[in-house]
């Protein structure tokens, strides 16, 4: 059973707003990047891969959100993906979708927080 790692404060991230990045390792050894954005009220985390072509996804770093703020989006070829669900709803690679992360919020006794749960493929740096 993996150990929880402590990604961020709740607070650090807002719905639509800016992500947090960290560095992870994936079961082969290569070197990757996820990330966790807020959505609806409730954290999400991702390998910042898109589904597309192996490419990070933000337009600058911890920048995942379109303008909106409804959606996430490739900043390579425009792929759309549903922030919930990492599922591509537009572009190059519809019906796709990204590699989700076990991630849960939680009262610390710093304050409540957002905490990544590692499964055996991938696991922080």
């Amino acid at each position: 059973m993996s150990v929880a790692v402590r990604i961020c404060a709740a607070d650090e991230l807002v719905d639509g707003g800016m992500g947090v990045r960290r560095n992870a390792v994936e079961k082969s050894g290569g070197e990757s990047v996820v990330f966790f954005v807020r959505f609806d009220g409730k954290p999400y985390g991702y390998l910042n891969r898109c589904a597309h072509v192996a490419m990070e996804l933000d337009w600058n770093e911890g920048q995942f959100f379109e303008s909106s703020g409804l959606y996430l989006m490739c900043a390579t070829h425009g792929a759309i993906y549903e922030p919930d669900s990492g599922k591509c709803v537009g572009g190059p690679c519809r019906g796709a979708r990204l590699r989700q992360l076990q991630v849960e919020e939680r009262d610390t006794p710093e304050g409540r927080a957002v905490f990544w749960i590692p499964d055996d493929a991938l696991r922080p740096a």
